[in-house]
């Protein structure tokens, strides 16, 4: 295979996945550009948004390969039948999800506080990142599910798949996620 047909044949592969990561990314920013009321009214939730979204990047990535690597040594089957190691895996993601955004509002108040920034209560951002962690959590699971799975009965190799889908539907679940835990939590307060 020459120089030139290696090219082709890695951007006809890579292309179609990077034009849905862009348009991905477009609609998230789309979301985080229509929540200026819901930024104003939390001050500080903007410093939350990329540890957010990063955070979901790393735990569902994580839980994609782990998906992927079991369908690969043959100890769970590509279908949703479930068994221990999958209910597991996937409870695991959704815990350290819920505990690592947490942390991240935690910590976005104590530096806000400390620089002696402007900054909601404690509770208010904890709430919006649980809640939206859980949302976010809940969708990512089932898309992630569905693509490695999915791809895995095509003859995909699912490992492929995870990164592209994770970044894509992290960040655009993740933001929709935060503009609803963002509401609610502006309903409540």
């Amino acid at each position: 295979m020459s120089l030139r047909d290696t090219i082709v044949e890695g951007y006809r592969g890579a292309l179609p996945t990077l034009l849905v990561s862009a348009l991905g990314g477009l609609l998230a920013g789309g979301i985080l550009g229509g929540m200026e009321a819901e930024l104003e009214a939390v001050p500080g939730l903007l410093v939350v948004v990329p540890a957010f979204l990063a955070i979901r990047g790393s735990v569902y990535g994580s839980l994609g390969s782990r998906l992927s690597s079991a369908l690969h040594q043959g100890l769970i089957e590509p279908r949703f039948a479930p068994s221990d190691r999958l209910v597991g895996a996937m409870a695991a993601a959704l815990l350290n999800g819920l505990a690592a955004s947490l942390v991240a509002a935690v910590l976005a108040f104590g530096i806000l506080t400390a620089l002696g920034r402007r900054v909601a209560p404690l509770a208010t951002l904890a709430l919006i990142a649980l809640v939206g962690g859980a949302l976010a959590g809940v969708v990512l699971i089932a898309v992630i599910v569905a693509v490695v799975f999915g791809g895995y009965r095509r003859g995909m190799n699912p490992d492929n798949l995870v990164g592209p889908t994770v970044t894509t539907a992290g960040d655009i679940f993740g933001m929709a996620a935060l503009y609803v835990a963002t509401r609610l939590a502006l309903a409540v307060a």
